[in-house]
């Protein structure tokens, strides 16, 4: 578990640093994704998810789903190209699950991706907390949340 600025990374997963998404793989070809607790603690209270749905495709940087919290309204943004197979119900239902536990009953959507390569950009294990540091350390993270604030 790498942790950073107070929040844990689990190493098992793969991360978007940029977008804040992990990708879990879960089956076969099948990825779970899911916001960091860190990109949760600055949405506030999680109110609504909506996510893309079942067999719809989404591109490399577009939105496979939408979450509106206290202090952010904006979207999940996919790391590659691909196709969702699942959304989290429970989510859904309860959206405040995201904020309880943003590694497990908090997923967002499993998707499988278009590509084998899907973990292009991606970092994980011990590169986690270097990537997260600059990525911090960089604040491009103000423009990222400010932009889709609503």
């Amino acid at each position: 578990m790498i942790t950073r600025d107070q929040h844990a990374f689990p190493e098992d997963r793969w991360y978007d640093i940029d977008n804040q998404i992990w990708y879990l793989p879960i089956a076969g070809s099948t990825i779970r994704a899911g916001f960091t607790s860190w990109a949760v603690d600055l949405m506030g209270e999680v109110l609504v998810f909506t996510p893309k749905r079942i067999g719809r495709d989404f591109e490399k940087g577009r939105s496979f789903a939408v979450i509106e919290g206290g202090k952010w309204v904006g979207s999940a943004r996919a790391a590659f190209d691909g196709t969702v197979s699942a959304h989290n119900e429970a989510l859904i239902r309860r959206p405040e699950l995201l904020g309880k536990d943003a590694y497990g009953e908090g997923w967002l959507v499993d998707v499988r991706p278009k590509d084998l390569d899907w973990q292009t950009g991606l970092v994980t294990g011990a590169a986690v907390g270097p990537a997260f540091d600059a990525w911090l350390a960089s604040e491009s993270y103000k423009n990222h949340m400010e932009g889709e604030s609503g």
